[in-house]
């Protein structure tokens, strides 16, 4: 099969590789029916390698070249003697950690955390940017009537924006800024309106992106460059600052808007992974009596919750996909498109078949 292959820095090649098979009686296989292409990936594409493994992964043994996605669904094709929560045509969404389930953090039952973490499409043998891959029964949902396809392959980043959002505690009525308006601040801002937030407001000084974020119609989509950034937050808060902030753009200067201009005892919450370190005001936290929290990745039971919560239609994700291509296009359409900074796509969505 063809399959998108990740050598190292601004090297992904599309060729042959064999087709998997089933090794164990937990295992399904999954013909894949798209596969997105997230930020983690572009950033392997332009920085890394950074989490795909140079030397032979501890739990799953990969290292590169690495067949790239991990925001991807399909239909099950094949299933190992111990599968009993799904079956063959099934379709199915795929949450693509792998755990190891014996160090402390699993058995706390927070494997987001696993001390051995691995992912599919980022250190396993199989990824989304394929015809097939093989998950273990713990990564497969099988997914609602009133689910699309599309929507299926959405549910991975549509769980880490909920994720952030649920660690800062967002209450009915809240006002929510989001900084910045990717993937997964765009799927932020949705998940907040659609769990009650009484207003949401973006920052986003791309305009391209700002348009299509104003296209989601949850709230005012501002310009943080704009000098009157500072006082339209003040104006729509009655001079407070915003409830919660959830920082979706993996920047100092993102950061540094959510500290600024959250009230006092609110909670600012860190979702876009930053590749560098970033600066952080102390002396406002302390002041303000702020919290500053993390979020890594998803509670990995999340996927049955999030896809009956799309699948009342309150929370649209697949509003943001821009662009559906071929495997052989995914470099210069998909991956040279968004690490474009003045780029027009927020999630581009690939078919192998």
């Amino acid at each position: 099969m063809r399959a998108a292959r990740y050598y190292g820095r601004h090297d992904i090649r599309v060729e042959e590789t064999a087709e998997p098979t089933l090794h164990e009686p937990d295992e399904v296989l999954v013909e894949v029916s798209h596969c997105g292409i997230c930020g983690t990936d572009l950033h392997e594409y332009e920085v890394g390698p950074i989490v795909t493994r140079t030397e032979p992964h501890p739990l799953t043994g990969a290292t590169l070249p690495q067949t790239l996605g991990h925001e991807f669904a399909g239909r099950v094709v094949a299933t190992g003697d111990l599968i009993r929560d799904v079956a063959v045509g099934d379709r199915v969404s795929v949450m693509p950690a792998i755990v190891c389930g014996r160090c402390p953090y699993c058995r706390r039952g927070m494997g987001n955390l696993c001390l051995n973490f691995a992912c599919t499409g980022l250190s396993a043998a199989t990824g989304g940017l394929a015809r097939y891959a093989v998950l273990k029964d713990y990564q497969v949902f099988r997914v609602p009537d009133a689910v699309s396809d599309v929507a299926a392959a959405v549910v991975e980043p549509a769980a880490v924006a909920a994720y952030g959002v649920d660690r800062a505690v967002v209450r009915g009525g809240d006002v929510v800024l989001v900084t910045g308006a990717g993937p997964v601040g765009a799927l932020s801002a949705l998940y907040a309106s659609a769990i009650g937030a009484g207003l949401v407001i973006v920052a986003e000084p791309n305009p391209k992106r700002a348009a299509l974020a104003r296209t989601l119609d949850v709230g005012p989509v501002l310009d943080p460059a704009e000098e009157s950034f500072a006082g339209t937050i003040a104006e729509l808060t009655e001079g407070l600052g915003v409830d919660v902030a959830v920082e979706c753009s993996g920047t100092t200067a993102g950061l540094a808007a959510c500290v600024t201009h959250t009230r006092r005892a609110g909670t600012v919450v860190q979702t876009g992974l930053h590749t560098k370190p970033a600066t952080v005001d102390a002396m406002a936290l302390s002041e303000k009596d702020l919290s500053l929290l993390g979020s890594w990745c998803y509670r990995l039971t999340d996927w049955p919750r999030v896809m009956r919560l799309v699948a009342t239609g309150r929370y649209p994700i697949e509003r943001v996909v821009t662009s559906h291509i071929g495997l052989e296009d995914v470099v210069p359409k998909g991956f040279d498109v968004l690490v474009d900074p003045a780029g027009d796509e927020l999630k581009v969505l690939v078919s192998a078949a």
